[in-house]
């Protein structure tokens, strides 16, 4: 067996013969810990018969547990400084290949029908750049990949963004868009104290599993998030006035906004955070005809 890459002692003596120094602009924080990676692994259900995909290897610390766990690895790193490193720590394992490329500009369905075209079962398995989770995250459900789900490392703020239920204050926009596409479960918090260099905050690991439809069925998918973004516009401000305000000649069609919250059955004087999925589904299919 390989000699771990994820020990503080391996690291530091990987990232000296390379004289490699972390990048702040790319959210760059190493894994320290086996016992914190292989447990993520765990929560892939990663089998011989299984593709991950990965974004920010790193030095490949996750990248060899999933090599060691799956059928093959396919990892999208955008410092180039990083490419000559995992070369090095990755050549016992031929099952990865690394590409250098921004996965927010990828093609990451032509990757699929290049490299993993055989695969029935792809998971993504990542420690997440905290300051672009999010967009890799929309992108990626957006794109309608033929994924299993998504195993991420991220902030734990956003974690609890993500997996929050209606009438929590953690609750919001961005927990209506991936709750729509996945069904979110936060499966571990782990501490910064993991990490080389140490985040200034705790993070937790969130698995997505991919709904084969979406939650609710819309009439029009990207008026339905204009709506809950419009709902949100202002937390404390009751749905009526955030939806006067902020959908287009809004404060002109009260009236109409008025008759469509009775016809989806939701008080005017409710606030966003207090409306599910299914009822922000109503709410923006008796607006559509309004808005459209």
């Amino acid at each position: 067996m390989n000699k771990d890459i994820a020990t503080p002692v391996r690291t530091k003596e990987i990232l000296e013969k390379y004289g490699f120094s972390f990048k702040k602009s790319l959210g760059q924080n190493f894994l320290i810990d086996t016992n914190i990676l292989n447990r993520i692994v765990d929560h892939a259900g990663l089998t011989d018969e299984t593709a991950a995909i990965e974004i920010g290897p790193g030095i490949g610390a996750l990248t060899e547990q999933l090599a060691r766990r799956s059928k093959k690895v396919v990892a999208f790193e955008i410092d180039q400084r990083l490419l000559p490193i995992l070369e090095d720590t990755l050549s016992p394992y031929q099952n990865v290949k690394i590409i250098h490329k921004d996965i927010l500009k990828a093609d990451v369905h032509e990757m699929i029908s290049q490299e993993l075209a055989e695969f029935k079962d792809i998971m993504v398995v990542a420690n997440l750049p905290y300051y672009v989770t999010t967009p890799i995250i929309m992108k990626l459900l957006e794109e309608k990949l033929p994924i299993r789900g998504i195993v991420g490392m991220l902030q734990k703020e956003v974690a609890d963004r993500i997996a929050a239920r209606p009438g929590t204050k953690e609750y919001g926009s961005l927990s209506i868009a991936i709750q729509y596409y996945t069904k979110a479960e936060t499966v571990m918090v782990v501490p910064k104290t993991v990490f080389m260099p140490q985040p200034n905050v705790d993070s937790a690991v969130i698995r997505l599993t991919l709904r084969e439809e979406p939650a609710v069925k819309v009439k029009d998918e990207s008026f339905f998030f204009q709506v809950t973004r419009a709902s949100f516009a202002q937390r404390r401000k009751t749905i009526l006035n955030n939806l006067t305000s902020q959908l287009p000649d809004g404060k002109q069609k009260k009236e109409e906004i008025v008759s469509a919250l009775k016809e989806a059955g939701i008080e005017e004087s409710r606030r966003g955070e207090t409306l599910s999925l299914e009822e922000f589904g109503l709410l923006s299919d008796a607006l559509y005809p309004v808005f459209r």
